[in-house]
């Protein structure tokens, strides 16, 4: 990895050449570099940390001004539980899973002595955009080398001290192996977003990780396929047959796991038949750990009847804002599925479906229900990236499905869907191996017929 202040094209290109020769590095050279940068970063912990609290104290400053969310603060910590022994360890499941390149995933026998394969390759270079996250180097530092991938990153201000203590021991690392140094490129220049994002000769995937108007910006100022997601509106719906016990813990780990994440529970969508059985304890246990509460009429007159008054009193009036907002707080938007009398539970299902397709931003939205059917009617009928049956909403991570780690979350619907890991930055290459055959060969009456025939991939 370097650090560069070199121009835009210049960081483009130098990228473009180490892509290549990254890309035909053997396995075991690419392991090896992560080896060495989780044992650099594991060496480092101490100083890293440091800038990073340096980092954490102006960003304190500036959230207490007005200038900075609270979401974006609490995504810069890299002291909070967990954060700094799951990005080491996320390097390490990288490095230990199967190399993604090379892959044979289709093998044709056009003609005989004409044989078409289907062979997996790297996207290329990866421009990386991101605010706050400083784990984000490390995740994309060990999904692109095992990917066989370049990737320029471009970090926001806010974690500047961070990116430079990260990136200096993951630099020291890589001068050890046999990967590229413009192979991975972090850029200190301000101001280069621009123009990086004009770089569609060098430049084949961009990757925006950060705010919904970062996101927004970098759609609509580049020719580059954008791969991420603007917003992260959850949803959860829940039927009157779910486990009540199980409905608590879901949204409470849904909702207060890690509030300012995009995975976290924004809306809770509740059928009018369990407004009595299920919903009083999952709002007391809300309450209880500091969540506000924001109701439809219907699900208000009812907890006003059914909660004791202390905690009745810290119910609010939702607002048709409401269910179109990503809290990153902890906050709760609750909405009432009222079903015609005497219909059927899909009819129930399907209106719960038909608002979340309306109002959601088709990343992760979750059923809680013990009807096998009506879960997968649920998880058939909406469309988002992770639909999930009687389990958090929080379960969609590239570390959580075995990725290994990831470089976002994608809601697209081409290419790469849900959280990225090392399958969603390869793409493929055909590869055609002949014995002096033409085009003009074949076609027509009187010229050669195709084979056409799947042969084994072994």
């Amino acid at each position: 990895m370097s650090l560069t202040d070199s121009s835009p094209a210049q960081i483009a290109k130098a990228a473009s050449v180490a892509s290549r020769n990254l890309a035909t590095l053997p396995s075991a050279d690419r392991n090896k570099a992560l080896t060495a940068i989780q044992q650099s970063l594991l060496q480092a912990k101490e100083s890293i940390l440091e800038a990073n609290a340096r980092d954490l104290n102006l960003a304190s400053k500036a959230a207490e001004d007005g200038q900075l969310s609270q979401s974006v603060l609490k995504r810069l910590d890299l002291g909070r539980p967990g954060k700094w022994d799951d990005m080491l360890q996320g390097i390490l499941n990288v490095r230990d899973l199967e190399d993604p390149l090379g892959k044979l995933t289709l093998k044709t026998l056009l003609d005989d002595g004409l044989v078409l394969e289907r062979i997996t390759c790297p996207i290329g270079v990866l421009l990386i955009i991101f605010e706050a996250r400083p784990e984000v180097i490390a995740n994309i530092a060990a999904l692109a080398i095992k990917s066989g991938n370049a990737a320029i990153l471009k970090g926001g201000k806010e974690s500047t001290a961070s990116f430079h203590a990260i990136s200096s021991a993951i630099s020291s690392a890589l001068t050890t192996t046999a990967v590229p140094n413009a192979a991975i490129q972090l850029v200190t220049t301000r101001d280069v977003i621009t123009s990086l994002l004009e770089c569609d000769t060098h430049i084949d995937l961009v990757i925006p990780r950060g705010s919904n108007e970062l996101v927004r910006y970098v759609k609509a100022s580049t020719r580059i396929p954008v791969l991420g997601h603007a917003d992260g509106l959850c949803h959860i719906y829940i039927h009157p047959d779910a486990e009540p016990d199980s409905c608590v813990r879901i949204l409470l780990d849904s909702k207060l796991g890690y509030p300012a994440a995009c995975n976290s529970v924004e809306i809770l969508l509740i059928h009018h038949e369990a407004l009595r059985s299920h919903l009083p304890a999952i709002v007391s246990a809300l309450l209880e750990n500091g969540c506000s509460i924001r109701c439809d009429d219907a699900s208000k007159s009812s907890l006003l009847t059914s909660l004791p008054t202390d905690k009745s009193a810290l119910l609010q009036d939702a607002t048709e804002e409401d269910y179109d907002t990503e809290f990153l707080s902890p906050i709760l938007a609750i909405k009432t599925v009222i079903a015609p009398a005497n219909a059927s539970e899909e009819v129930a299902v399907s209106l719960a479906v038909a608002h979340i397709n309306a109002h959601s931003s088709h990343h992760t939205d979750a059923i809680l229900t013990s009807a096998s059917s009506l879960a997968q009617q649920f998880q058939a009928s909406v469309d988002s990236a992770c639909v999930f049956w009687n389990t958090s909403t929080r379960m969609a991570d590239g570390m959580r499905f075995g990725f290994g780690t990831e470089v976002g979350i994608s809601t697209n619907k081409i290419h790469a869907r849900g959280p990225v890991g090392l399958e969603g930055l390869c793409i493929y290459k055909y590869a055609v191996s002949g014995n002096g055959q033409v085009a003009a060969d074949y076609g027509g009456s009187v010229g050669k017929k195709w084979k056409h025939e799947r042969l084994p991939m072994d």
